[in-house]
């Protein structure tokens, strides 16, 4: 697998070697969030009352360090693992994707996400998943197993949240293992427009949520960050 930067009308992306953009930066606000299912897999931000959550983050793939950088920014008191298997792409996002240095809130392991959780003791309020191979293939790390070692480091009240290809012919063994885990806590959000799936998961039921509050909570978070979960929530509403 090869390692390849591209770089079209101030957007820069990462890529594995194929066509497939496995993480894209706009390089005048590196922060931000450029494709729409990393907003997406945002929407436990605006599930949660509390603005200064979460305070703990585990992050399974790096690629471009979209999702790091723009939590490290807004939740400057919350701390992040993040395991990554490939040390080029460690390297990548590092020199062409300016993801936040190692220190006491970052801290980057380069293993196997599958083997790293599995032997992890932690807990944490957010877990996301966003971990793909040149072939869009997750391998272990779509299986009953791997959710299951997820949901054992869940703080209370934590949430999953997992980035799925819907082209992937695995999706539905996918979703169906998610709900093997964590039964009714287990959800798939609309497709994006990029051909994602978002999947949250809970240890406690999903349920359709009050969109009032959420849409304030929306607001205030668009005004704080530039994040603009809005649109998710009435395409949420609307289903």
């Amino acid at each position: 697998m090869s390692i390849e930067i591209s770089e079209s009308e101030g957007v820069r992306s990462l890529h594995f070697g194929t066509p497939w953009v496995q993480g894209s930066m706009r390089v005048a606000r590196p922060w931000s969030l450029e494709l729409q299912y990393t907003r997406e897999m945002m929407l436990p931000l605006l599930l949660q009352e509390r603005t200064d959550w979460p305070g703990r983050v585990l992050m399974i793939g790096l690629g471009a360090g979209s999702m790091l950088k723009f939590l490290h920014r807004h939740r400057p008191e919350c701390h992040f693992t993040v395991v990554e298997i490939d040390p080029r792409v460690i390297a990548a996002a590092q020199q062409h994707f300016r993801i936040p240095a190692a220190g006491p809130r970052v801290t980057i392991e380069c293993a196997d996400g599958f083997d790293w959780v599995a032997a992890d003791g932690g807990s944490y309020d957010l877990i996301l998943l966003d971990a793909f191979d040149r072939n869009a293939r997750a391998h272990r790390l779509e299986s009953q197993a791997f959710y299951q070692a997820c949901s054992a480091r869940l703080a209370a009240g934590g949430w999953l949240a997992c980035n799925l290809l819907t082209l992937h012919r695995s999706h539905a063994a996918t979703r169906r293992a998610l709900e093997a885990v964590f039964g009714a806590g287990a959800h798939l959000l609309p497709p994006c427009a990029e051909g994602n799936v978002v999947a949250l998961a809970a240890q406690h039921p999903w349920r359709r949520p009050d969109f009032a509050p959420l849409r304030e909570r929306a607001g205030a978070l668009r005004r704080g960050t530039q994040l603009n979960l809005l649109p998710l929530l009435s395409r949420l509403e609307r289903g």
